[in-house]
C-alpha cells in the first residue's frame, strides 16, 4: 500500500465543509455608534458655587441620536447622579435639527456628529475635597435604515472643592434651551439617577461580537487550503525559480522580491473585499443577506464552482488579461514584481475563486465593513505565506512533494463540498418564498449523499472520467475519507427529528412546531401570531416571549436548537408562551414584524428576543446570539 507523501491537503479537506459553514450569514451583530465623554469647565471651584460641564456624545457618521424634545424616536434622557457635593443640576441642549426620519415616516429632532450638551451644576456650601461627578445618559441610536435598542451610558469627571478657589463666570448661549433639571434640595443616589434616566426602558442585554476573530481564523485557513490545489501549488518551484535566480542572487534581493510579491498579492485580495464594501455600505452587506436574488446568486456561484472543480467545464478568466500582465512583469523591480503578482492571482482564480467566493458570501449577514475586507486580506496572507517562508529557507524546496493525483483529488473532493454549501444558500431562497421545496428530509438527504460520495471517492470506490492510475489509499486518504462518512451517518438522525447540534444552524427546521425539552415535553412554538400569542399569555397569566427571527438567519436556528433546549433554559420556559415573528419573508407578515421591531424596540437585528408581562409591559430584551447559559437565563429570570 502506498502512501501519499503530502498529507496536509487531505488531512484538510474533511474540515473544509465546516469552515465553509462557519462563514455563512449570521446576523445580529450589535453596533455601539455612540461614545460619551464628560468635561468640567473648571478643574476647582469653592463650595456654593456653580460649575458648568460638558457631555460630548462622538457619534459615527450616517448615524444620529434624538433630543429630548423629539416627537418621535428615542428621546435623550439625561441625569446627575448627586452626591453630598451637587445640590442640584440643570442640564440643556442645543438647537437639533429637524428633519424627516424614514424610520418614523415623520419629522424628528436629531443630532449627528458631535452634539455638545451643558450641565450646570450647584455644588453644595458644605461641600469639599476632590469629588466624582457622574452623568447618566439614556438614548437611542439609529441611522437611515435601522434603530439599535435603547442604551443607557454614564460619564464622568473628578473636580477639586476648594475655598480659596475663584468662581469660575458661565453664560449658558442663546442656541441652548433646558433639557433636564433636578430642583435643589432633591439629591439622588448614583443608582437612583440611573435608573430615572429609562425608568420605562427594559433591562437590555446584548451578546458580545465574537465572531471577527473566528472569521479571520476560516480565512487564514482557506489561504492555506488554496496553495494546495492544482492551479497553485504547481506554480510554486516557477515563481521560487524567478525569486532565486538560480542561486546566484543576494538572499536580502531574494527577501525584497518575495515580500514585494506577497505584499501584491495581499494588496490585490484585500482591494476586492474593500471593494464590496464601498458598494455596499457598512450595513448593507448585513441586509442583503436575506434577499432572495442575493441567495440564489450566491447558490449559482457556488454551483458553477463546484462543477467546476469536478471537471464539468473550466472556469477562467479572459487570457488577455494575464498575457497583458505577463508581458510587465518580466525582470525583478517593483514594478515588475507587483505585476507578477497580478499575473499570479488572475492565473490562480480558478482554484482560489471557489474560497473568495465563500468568504464574500460570509461576510453577507455579518454586518460590518471589516469582514469582507479582512477576510480577504488574511485569506491572501495564508495563500502567499509560502512563498515568502521558501525565499527564507530555500532548502525546504527539496522536501515538497511532485505534483500528482492528489492535487485533482483535493480540488474534486472541495468540489463536493461547494455542491453542498450552494445547496445550504438554496435552501434559505426556498425558506424565503415559502416554496417549502427543499424540506429539512430533502435538504439532509441530498448532504448525504454528497458527502457519501466525497468518503467513496476518496477510497477508490468511485472513479471520474478524467481521472489518473488509481494510487494506493494511504492513512491520510483512509482518515479523510472517514471523516466525510462520518459526517454523512451523522446527518441521517436528523432526517428523523433528531437534533444536529452546531449543524442544526445551517439546515432547515423540521415540520413540527416543538422542540425538545425537559422531562420530554416540548417547546410549543407560536407563529407568525403576535395577538393570538399575547392573548393567550394575557389569560393564563404567563410571561411572553417574542423572537424576532428570519429565514436566512443562522444564528437564530442555532438558539432555538441548542440554547432553548437546554434543560437549564427549559425549565425557565414552562410556564412562558413562545411565538417567533418572521421578519425577512415576501409577504405582509414580515412587512409588520420589522415595523413592530423598529417601532416598539428600536431593533432590526435578528435574533431578537423581548420578554413581555401578563400586562402587556416589556420586561427586558436581548439582541443576538449567545452560547453563555448564565447570561441568557438571567435575562429569562429578569420578568420575574
Amino acid at each position: 500500500m502506498t502512501r501519499l507523501r503530502f498529507p496536509f491537503p487531505a488531512g484538510l479537506l474533511q474540515l473544509l465543509t465546516l469552515l465553509c459553514l462557519q462563514v455563512l450569514p449570521a446576523s445580529g451583530q450589535i453596533y455601539d455608534p455612540v461614545q460619551w465623554t464628560l468635561e468640567l469647565e473648571a478643574e476647582q471651584a469653592p463650595p456654593g458655587s456653580k460649575v458648568l460641564a460638558r457631555l460630548t456624545a462622538e457619534i459615527e457618521d450616517s448615524w444620529h441620536i434624538y433630543s429630548s424634545t423629539t416627537p418621535a424616536g428615542i428621546p435623550l434622557d439625561i441625569a446627575v447622579a448627586a452626591s453630598e457635593a451637587v445640590a442640584g443640576w440643570q442640564a440643556f441642549q442645543p438647537d437639533p435639527e429637524v428633519v424627516f426620519d424614514p424610520n418614523f415616516q415623520q419629522n424628528v429632532e436629531w443630532y449627528s456628529s458631535e452634539p455638545e450638551f451643558l450641565i450646570e451644576l450647584e455644588l453644595s456650601p458644605e461641600a469639599s475635597g476632590r469629588v466624582d461627578v457622574e452623568v447618566a445618559v439614556g438614548y437611542g441610536a439609529c441611522d437611515p435604515r435601522q434603530c439599535l435598542p435603547p442604551k443607557r451610558k454614564s460619564a464622568s469627571a473628578q473636580l477639586d472643592i476648594v475655598r480659596s478657589a475663584m468662581a469660575s463666570a458661565h453664560e449658558v448661549p442663546d442656541s441652548y434651551q433646558p433639557a433636564a433639571r433636578n430642583q435643589r434640595g432633591q439629591p439622588a443616589s448614583a443608582q437612583a439617577a440611573v435608573a430615572a434616566v429609562l425608568a420605562e426602558t427594559p433591562a437590555q442585554f446584548e451578546s458580545p461580537e465574537q465572531g471577527l476573530f473566528r472569521f479571520a481564523l476560516v480565512a487564514l485557513g482557506f489561504g492555506f487550503v488554496a496553495v494546495l490545489t492544482p492551479c497553485v501549488f504547481p506554480m510554486i518551484p516557477i515563481y521560487m525559480g524567478s525569486f532565486l535566480g538560480g542561486g546566484a542572487r543576494p538572499w536580502r534581493a531574494v527577501l525584497r522580491q518575495a515580500g514585494t510579491f506577497c505584499l501584491g498579492v495581499i494588496l490585490l485580495f484585500t482591494g476586492i473585499g474593500g471593494a464590496l464594501s464601498a458598494f455596499l455600505g457598512p450595513f448593507g452587506l448585513g441586509q442583503i443577506g436575506s434577499s432572495l436574488w442575493v441567495n440564489l446568486f450566491i447558490a449559482a456561484v457556488m454551483f458553477a464552482f463546484g462543477a467546476s472543480m469536478l471537471g464539468a467545464f473550466e472556469l477562467s478568466l479572459p487570457s488577455r488579461w494575464t498575457t497583458g500582465a505577463s508581458t510587465r512583469s518580466t525582470g525583478s523591480g517593483p514594478v515588475a514584481t507587483l505585476m507578477l503578482s497580478l499575473v499570479f492571482t488572475l492565473a490562480s482564480f480558478a482554484c482560489t475563486g471557489p474560497f473568495v467566493g465563500s468568504l464574500l458570501a460570509g461576510s453577507i449577514g455579518e454586518g460590518g465593513m471589516a469582514y469582507p475586507v479582512l477576510g480577504m486580506g488574511v485569506f491572501a496572507t495564508g495563500l502567499s505565506a509560502p512563498f515568502f517562508v521558501l525565499a527564507l529557507f530555500p532548502k525546504l524546496m527539496d522536501r515538497l512533494p511532485r505534483s500528482g493525483g492528489w492535487l485533482a483529488m483535493s480540488k474534486r473532493a472541495a468540489g463536493l463540498v461547494l455542491l453542498a454549501v450552494g445547496l445550504k444558500y438554496l435552501g434559505i431562497a426556498d425558506r424565503l418564498v415559502g416554496w417549502d421545496l427543499l424540506t429539512r428530509e430533502r435538504f439532509l438527504a441530498i448532504w448525504i449523499v454528497l458527502f457519501g460520495t466525497a468518503a467513496l471517492y476518496l477510497w477508490g470506490v468511485l472513479r471520474m472520467e478524467h481521472d489518473g492510475p488509481t494510487e494506493g489509499i494511504g492513512l491520510v486518504r483512509l482518515g479523510t475519507g472517514g471523516a466525510f462518512l462520518a459526517l454523512a451517518i451523522s446527518l441521517v438522525p436528523g432526517m428523523f427529528g433528531g437534533r444536529l447540534g452546531e449543524l442544526d444552524a445551517y439546515v432547515p427546521e423540521g415540520a413540527a412546531a416543538g422542540l425538545a425539552a425537559p422531562g420530554g415535553g416540548g417547546l410549543s412554538w407560536i407563529k407568525n401570531d403576535y395577538d393570538g400569542a399575547s392573548a393567550k399569555a394575557t389569560a393564563e397569566g404567563k410571561t411572553l416571549l417574542v423572537s424576532f427571527t428570519g429565514y436566512s438567519c443562522s444564528n437564530c436556528k442555532w438558539m432555538k436548537a441548542n440554547m432553548f433546549t437546554r434543560p437549564e433554559v427549559g425549565e425557565l420556559l414552562e410556564k412562558t408562551v413562545l411565538v417567533e415573528l418572521y421578519t425577512d419573508g415576501f409577504d405582509e407578515a414580515s412587512e409588520r414584524h420589522q415595523e413592530m421591531q423598529v417601532e416598539r424596540f428600536r431593533s432590526s437585528s435578528t435574533p431578537f428576543y423581548a420578554l413581555m408581562r401578563p400586562d402587556g409591559t416589556v420586561a427586558a430584551t436581548f439582541s443576538g446570539q449567545t452560547r453563555d447559559v448564565s447570561e441568557f437565563r438571567s435575562f429569562l429570570q429578569s420578568a420575574s
